[in-house]
């Protein structure tokens, strides 16, 4: 999933009380939920971490001269950061799919 598909879901990046009963409800178990919440906040990060190194790779293929096109391009650099900024944690992100049944977990066969 890209960053843009991450913003068009509506999630509360400030912390929030959550009643523990909700968590282990699906697994039965809280610490296999806080695995395969940290599994997947760990997919995340890694997926906008990709995307973000793409769109900065832009700004870093060519050199230029001219003050002008530096500071526009810094301008731009700084719109970027501020996106990603604005995004919520990977933890709450990933909170956030549990919740609405959004990530598929299942046990190692032994």
């Amino acid at each position: 999933m890209k960053a843009n598909e991450y913003t068009k879901i509506k999630i509360n990046p400030f912390a929030v009380t959550r009643d523990l009963r909700e968590f282990d409800k699906e697994t039965g178990n809280i610490y296999e939920t806080v695995a395969i919440l940290s599994k997947r906040a760990n997919q995340i990060a890694s997926e906008l971490k990709d995307d973000f190194q793409e769109r900065v790779k832009d700004f870093t293929t060519h050199q230029t001269q001219d003050v002008f096109e530096e500071n526009q391009e810094n301008v731009e650099q700084v719109e970027l950061a501020r996106f990603y900024e604005q995004l919520p944690k990977p933890a709450v992100m990933a909170i956030h799919e549990f919740e609405n049944n959004e990530i598929y977990h299942k046990l190692p066969e032994n």
